[in-house]
């Protein structure tokens, strides 16, 4: 398969000393290799000219079986946060957000208007995933596509047929010193036509992608825990949760959310539990349904899960005080209780307080 020289978009730009080193030219193409933490899944990284991704995407959204999905951007809140750090410094983090799950041919619609501005900018990333089929496409700041699947045969046949050929050990534009423009940086002249045309405030990633969050309704996500979950993996979780008659109405669902949730609710524990003593059970609720499923997925699964929440269940047994005292483990009569129903978060609001009183938990003078 001939290559193709790599066209880059407005937003890289690769260093001249770089350049001057002779190293060997960029072309179009891919490379694949297994996906950490996974048995079965593997991580595809390509590299092709800007105008062809959004057919990509598509295309790898077909062949992943994906029906809808949900839409993820990242950019920059403001000018500060997109400049360069340093040692002392490290550079700003873009914010993330996620959209509910939708149709691809709506997503897809949604973006049109937008894509060549997604696509050029070089503060901007953006991407479509369904956890519950493990398949997560991802175009990044870096210009990159990668994309994540437990069918690698059939990607690489549709690299092929769309004239991708596999590179191996190749560098790729994100291998070389290069810097990131937005789109406001270059003159006019340098833009591609259609972009020319904009006026500044569309050009601004700011401003379009605010409008992106507003038209898909949008929100943030903290990614204070990051892991994959693959379709095998899925399931196997979705069997063991309708062997559960309280749990089946989880089966179907994405796990993933699950262990999200238990995270946020820990997240909110740890700044002052502001809902009430049935919020909190419904808390604590998840992880009794997370330890049932480690118990009953095979080994390497059930590991890859408690690795994946050690963290945040480290920081959970850390709140609680009182921790010779039993909370609430109802239908249970498991002892010792399991570690989150041994004691009571530190900083309970005053709703929950006021709920605990009523229990008996303690005094209100404690």
């Amino acid at each position: 398969m001939p290559k193709t020289p790599l066209e880059l978009p407005v937003g890289i730009r690769i260093w001249n000393d770089e350049l001057r080193r002779g190293r060997r030219h960029l072309f179009e193409g891919y490379t694949f290799e297994p996906l950490e933490g996974t048995t079965d899944s593997f991580r595809f990284t390509l590299a092709a000219a800007p105008e062809k991704i959004p057919a990509i995407m598509r295309e790898l959204c077909a062949a992943g079986q994906a029906e809808e999905a949900f839409l993820i951007l990242e950019y920059y809140p403001d000018e500060q946060s997109m400049a360069s750090g340093d040692a002392e410094n490290p550079p700003a983090a873009p914010d993330v957000y996620y959209s509910p799950y939708l149709s691809i041919d709506e997503i897809f619609t949604g973006l049109e208007p937008y894509l060549l501005r997604l696509l050029h900018d070089g503060f901007v990333g953006f991407g479509l995933a369904n956890n519950r089929l493990g398949l997560e496409i991802f175009f990044s700041e870096e210009k990159t596509l990668t994309c994540f699947t437990d069918n690698h045969i059939r990607i690489t046949n549709l690299m092929h047929r769309l004239g991708l050929p596999h590179v191996g050990e190749t560098t790729f534009h994100l291998d070389l010193g290069h810097d990131h423009f937005s789109l406001l940086c270059h003159p006019r002249h340098e833009l591609p036509e259609a972009l020319a045309k904009l006026d500044k405030s569309d050009l601004d990633s700011i401003h379009f992608c605010g409008e992106l969050v507003d038209q898909f309704g949008m929100y943030p996500v903290e990614e204070t825990l990051s892991f994959f979950l693959t379709r095998r993996e899925q399931d196997s979780i979705e069997a063991a949760l309708k062997k559960h008659p309280d749990y089946d109405d989880f089966a179907c669902e994405d796990f993933g959310a699950t262990l999200l949730d238990w995270n946020d609710f820990v997240g909110e524990c740890e700044i002052g539990f502001e809902g009430d003593l049935d919020d909190y059970r419904l808390g604590l609720h998840l992880r009794d349904i997370i330890a049932y499923v480690i118990g009953q997925v095979d080994t390497p699964l059930g590991t890859k899960m408690r690795d994946i929440l050690a963290e945040t269940d480290e920081r959970f047994q850390k709140l609680l005080t009182d921790r010779r005292k039993r909370f609430d483990q109802p239908d249970s009569n498991q002892t010792p209780p399991p570690f989150w129903y041994q004691g009571m978060v530190a900083s309970p609001g005053a709703t929950l307080r006021r709920d605990l009183i009523r229990q008996g938990w303690f005094k209100p003078h404690n």
